[in-house]
């Protein structure tokens, strides 16, 4: 079964949660995962790209946008992938039809209220299914 994990973005300053879901990733792709990240539109995947390739100096992240040539551990997409996968990374404020598909799913909670009710909201939903579910708290403008 999926298990997903939650990403607190808490403190003061909070962290960016653009920044971070750019750390979280490279993490990831470290331990040799492969990752579908999920946006909202064309816009959000540009822009995450975008930051992929300038958030750190002495780092670079694998990645194409879904739908380009190439091969790299991380896809950036705002329609369902093609096929499900290991990692999904959600940066959406609803959850994937097809986040079942996925082994793991990682999601952001933002800072701001609005985004941390819409968190709530997708966090009641996978309890009520089931799934198995674990909380990271961070802080302090990671």
């Amino acid at each position: 079964m999926t298990e997903i994990d939650f990403y607190v973005l808490d403190g003061t300053p909070p962290p960016d949660a653009q920044l971070f879901a750019c750390r979280l990733l490279e993490t990831v792709v470290r331990r040799g995962a492969k990752v579908h990240v999920h946006v909202a539109d064309e816009a959000a995947a540009h822009a995450l790209d975008e930051c992929l390739w300038s958030f750190s100096a002495g780092s670079f992240v694998p990645h194409r946008l879904v739908g380009s040539a190439g091969r790299a551990p991380v896809w950036i997409g705002w329609q369902p992938p093609a096929q499900p996968g290991e990692v999904l990374l959600t940066l959406t404020d609803e959850v994937p039809h097809f986040f079942s598909g996925f082994r793991r799913v990682l999601e952001l909670v933002p800072a701001d209220e609005p985004g941390r009710a819409r968190a709530r909201e997708r966090y009641r939903f996978y309890r009520e299914r089931g799934y198995r579910l674990r909380q990271h708290k961070l802080g302090g403008g990671a």
